[in-house]
């Protein structure tokens, strides 16, 4: 189990080091620039794969449909979701929806099997939200921001719960290359037809180191570390440290923006712990 919570922990602390990338790609076509992520995150996880001698186990039958879920609404409608919803809100808004991850993962899949989720899993869970929600602050939106924001939400739900079926089979490795080089195509077809096929061509330097980052550490490194935690914890323990991406998020702009962080985020940190304590230390059940 400590194994697992490391795993997740650092996965989430992975994407988290992406608020900080992010910020220096704003001008670029974004939807083209994610599909050259995807894609060097592809041929990454086959580099490995061929370094470490592991297998790409090929899906059967309907462990194509839950793939093709991770990548469509997981990854594909997931930064649609975001893109589009910061038109609309505040970052922060957004950030409060991706803070609530971990009451979806510990209750739909209880919902799902008729199982009661362990008590201190959900008591975890409600803390780890609302410390990440102290973190990340509110911010102003309209109706159709709050759309998004709910849209985000179950999309990032979606990424995780999506691969819980697939994952005893084809194991993190298989979850993580298949589901990005389907987001690969999706992002593709979404960047040419919002973008234009030539968008590729203005990307510049910055976009392309934003990219390769955001490929080698946010998606190839973060993505098998998570999911290998998911597959030990199980979603409702792994979502708990979602609570970490806001928390390394804003530890990260103490050296690369100068930012120290205010008594909210300190606070909101200590509450994070808090749930990670009380949600960690419950028992697993069979």
């Amino acid at each position: 189990m400590l194994l697992g919570i490391v795993f997740a922990a650092a996965g989430m602390a992975c994407v988290g080091s992406s608020v900080a990338v992010s910020t220096a790609i704003t001008d670029a076509p974004l939807f083209t620039l994610q599909s050259v992520r995807y894609a060097v995150a592809a041929a990454l996880l086959l580099v490995v794969a061929r370094v470490t001698g592991w297998r790409v186990p090929s899906p059967r039958r309907r462990e194509w449909l839950w793939l093709a879920g991770v990548a469509g609404a997981g990854l594909v409608l997931f930064n649609v979701g975001v893109v589009r919803g910061v038109a609309h809100a505040e970052p922060a808004v957004i950030g409060v929806a991706v803070a609530a991850v971990p009451m979806l993962l510990a209750i739909v899949p209880a919902v799902a099997t008729r199982i009661l989720p362990a008590r201190g899993v959900v008591i975890g869970a409600t803390v780890v939200t609302a410390g990440a929600v102290l973190v990340e602050g509110f911010g102003r939106t309209d109706a159709a921001g709050i759309g998004y924001a709910l849209l985000v939400l179950v999309c990032e739900a979606g990424f995780t719960l999506l691969a819980v079926p697939v994952l005893s089979r084809l194991g993190a490795f298989g979850v993580s290359f298949h589901s990005v080089w389907m987001a690969t195509a999706g992002m593709a077809v979404v960047g040419v037809a919002t973008e234009g096929p030539a968008a590729v061509t203005t990307l510049g330097t910055t976009d392309l180191l934003a990219a390769l980052h955001l490929a080698a550490v946010v998606t190839t490194l973060a993505f098998l570390l998570w999911f290998t935690a998911v597959d030990r914890l199980g979603s409702g323990r792994a979502g708990l440290l979602t609570g970490v991406v806001p928390v390394s998020a804003a530890a990260l702009g103490v050296p690369l923006d100068g930012v120290v962080p205010g008594p909210m985020v300190w606070l909101g940190t200590a509450v994070v712990a808090a749930g990670l304590v009380i949600g960690l230390s419950e028992r697993r059940r069979g």
